[in-house]
């Protein structure tokens, strides 16, 4: 297995959903035989996927994901369009006072990206993991940023990680690590400590509330003043969960912190 991403704490459906060398070898072996018996749909218009360098988004809905590039809010990532002067922070952001140094994000929360996002969340797509990665490898700027750090999954709840059978967010950040390559590596060095409540239907202030001393750094993390760490998760919102766990990150010692979400939106 590479070295450069740990898989230790996944589960057994995570490692062969995320492991590179031989569970990849194995995995892409099993989907070409499915695909002779299931071909494979696009998860944005249900048509036959023929071609394309994703393989459950077709070739007429792949120009659809929004790949963001510079320039783009530096605490959110959410892309500038039009001449750009002076500070580079969006309104968005204007409420938010950043526990962490830069946001990044690799695409906008719509059309194809907001279908792999929610069908690897809420529909165990582990299969779309494949073009999640194709996604990221198309941002070189995305590629730079991370390589060489230390990702940090925002971690579920265990009743909901129950629930789930796996953490979204660590899977994301396996196939982060492997599109950056380099010593880029995974480690869960958080815990979610209160079981609150959703925060879909939350605004800021409420999201805020909701997750005080929601998160605590896990019992086996040890924090390296002079590592980079890079806190991921799939979709950047308000940036209230973010912004909780690099709280804890940052009071541990974490003092090069930055974000990356998948989608912004």
């Amino acid at each position: 297995m590479d070295e450069s991403i740990q898989t230790a704490d996944l589960s057994p459906a995570e490692w062969w959903a995320a492991a590179p060398g031989e569970g990849r070898r194995l995995r892409g072996l099993w989907r070409g035989l499915a695909d002779v018996v299931f071909p494979p749909v696009c998860i944005q218009c249900g048509g036959l996927v023929e071609g394309g360098r994703l393989r459950h988004v077709c070739v007429g809905c792949a120009p659809l994901i929004h790949v963001v590039k510079a320039p783009h809010c530096t605490t959110c990532g959410s892309p500038f369009f039009g001449e750009v002067e002076g500070e580079r922070l969006c309104p968005h952001c204007d409420a938010l006072r950043p526990q962490f140094g830069e946001g990044r994000t690799v695409t906008l929360f719509k059309g194809p990206a907001r279908a792999l996002v929610h069908g690897l969340k809420y529909r165990k797509g582990h299969h779309l993991l494949g073009d999640l990665e194709q996604v990221v490898g198309a941002s070189p700027d995305m590629l730079f940023f991370l390589r060489d750090a230390v990702l940090v999954p925002v971690p579920l709840h265990p009743r909901k990680l129950r629930e789930r059978g796996y953490n979204q967010s660590a899977l994301l950040a396996v196939v982060l690590a492997r599109a950056a390559g380099g010593a880029t590596r995974v480690e869960p060095l958080l815990r979610r400590v209160v079981d609150t409540a959703s925060q879909t239907t939350f605004d800021r202030k409420a999201r805020q509330a909701n997750l005080k001393n929601a998160f605590a750094l896990a019992r086996s993390a040890s924090i390296n003043p002079r590592s980079p760490y890079i806190l991921v998760d799939d979709v950047f919102t308000t940036g209230s969960t973010l912004n909780s766990c690099a709280g804890v990150l940052r009071r541990a010692g974490a003092v090069n912190l930055n974000v990356v979400t998948f989608s912004h939106g």
